[in-house]
């Protein structure tokens, strides 16, 4: 198995897409926080105040907006791309064990997933240190459930990494899986997450599941108990992660 995670990683680093989705990830990142700080004194803004401990938490939860997403797009990428590229039957044929392979991008991809949420946790901290101290307000990275918010974007950002593999494994078409993830997180479930009617259960679904693991407070939205937010994402993880592995294992490559 370490063998197989040692290729893996070697995949992902021959070529320049990682590199270009955690710019842009941190690139988003840098932008969602400063947007948060410049305008959290607006009187129509849904965040909480920065100077209490819910805004700060607010702050430091961003870094997982901008990973989430492009995690998962570029593990969807890793995965489709042994269809995509014909690579598949040559990946398989050295390593009969199909269920190992699909296990060793799983591990990959959720450690990448975690190093890009470190890196956007970077992003926020040296963003809003000198700014929140500008302006009068004390951060704190061990406070103020900061460190909770930290692990819990951490956390987050590899859980849309394993749902990413997932998703890849069970379409194996790359546009599909791509437009799918992108199509579902930016239209669809901004949608039904504002519907009124629906909210008794919009809150079980990823994105607002990922918000309560990160402890994010929004003045017009409720969302489940951190714990909850991350049972129900470990769960979506779990279960598109083994109906990717079952596909893989018991449908013919061609």
């Amino acid at each position: 198995m370490v063998r197989l995670i040692r290729g893996e990683f070697a995949k992902l680093l021959s070529t320049r897409l990682w590199l270009w989705l955690l710019l842009a990830t941190m690139a988003l990142t840098a932008l969602f926080a400063s947007l948060n700080i410049a305008f959290n004194d607006d009187p129509d803004t849904l965040a909480p105040p920065l100077a209490s401990a819910a805004g700060q938490r607010l702050l430091f939860g961003t870094a997982a907006g901008g990973a989430q997403t492009l995690v998962a797009v570029l593990a969807a990428i890793g995965m489709t791309g042994e269809y995509r590229h014909r690579t598949a039957t040559t990946t398989f044929l050295t390593t009969p064990h199909r269920s190992q392979v699909v296990a060793a991008k799983l591990i990959t991809y959720a450690l990448t997933g975690g190093a890009y949420g470190i890196a956007c946790v970077a992003v926020v901290t040296a963003i809003a240190w000198p700014w929140l101290t500008a302006l009068g307000i004390d951060p704190t990275l061990t406070g103020n459930g900061i460190p909770a918010t930290v692990a819990g974007v951490i956390a987050a950002v590899t859980a849309f990494a394993v749902l990413g593999v997932g998703l890849g494994a069970l379409l194996r078409d790359q546009v599909a899986a791509v437009v799918g993830l992108l199509v579902y997180l930016f239209v669809a479930e901004p949608i039904v997450t504002r519907i009124s009617a629906l909210q008794d259960w919009a809150v079980y679904l990823p994105g607002p599941s990922a918000s309560a693991l990160t402890q994010i407070t929004l003045t017009d939205q409720d969302f489940l108990a951190p714990w909850q937010g991350g049972a129900v994402l470990v769960a979506y993880g779990l279960v598109v992660a083994a109906a990717g592995l079952w596909r893989t294992v018991r449908v013919d490559l061609t």
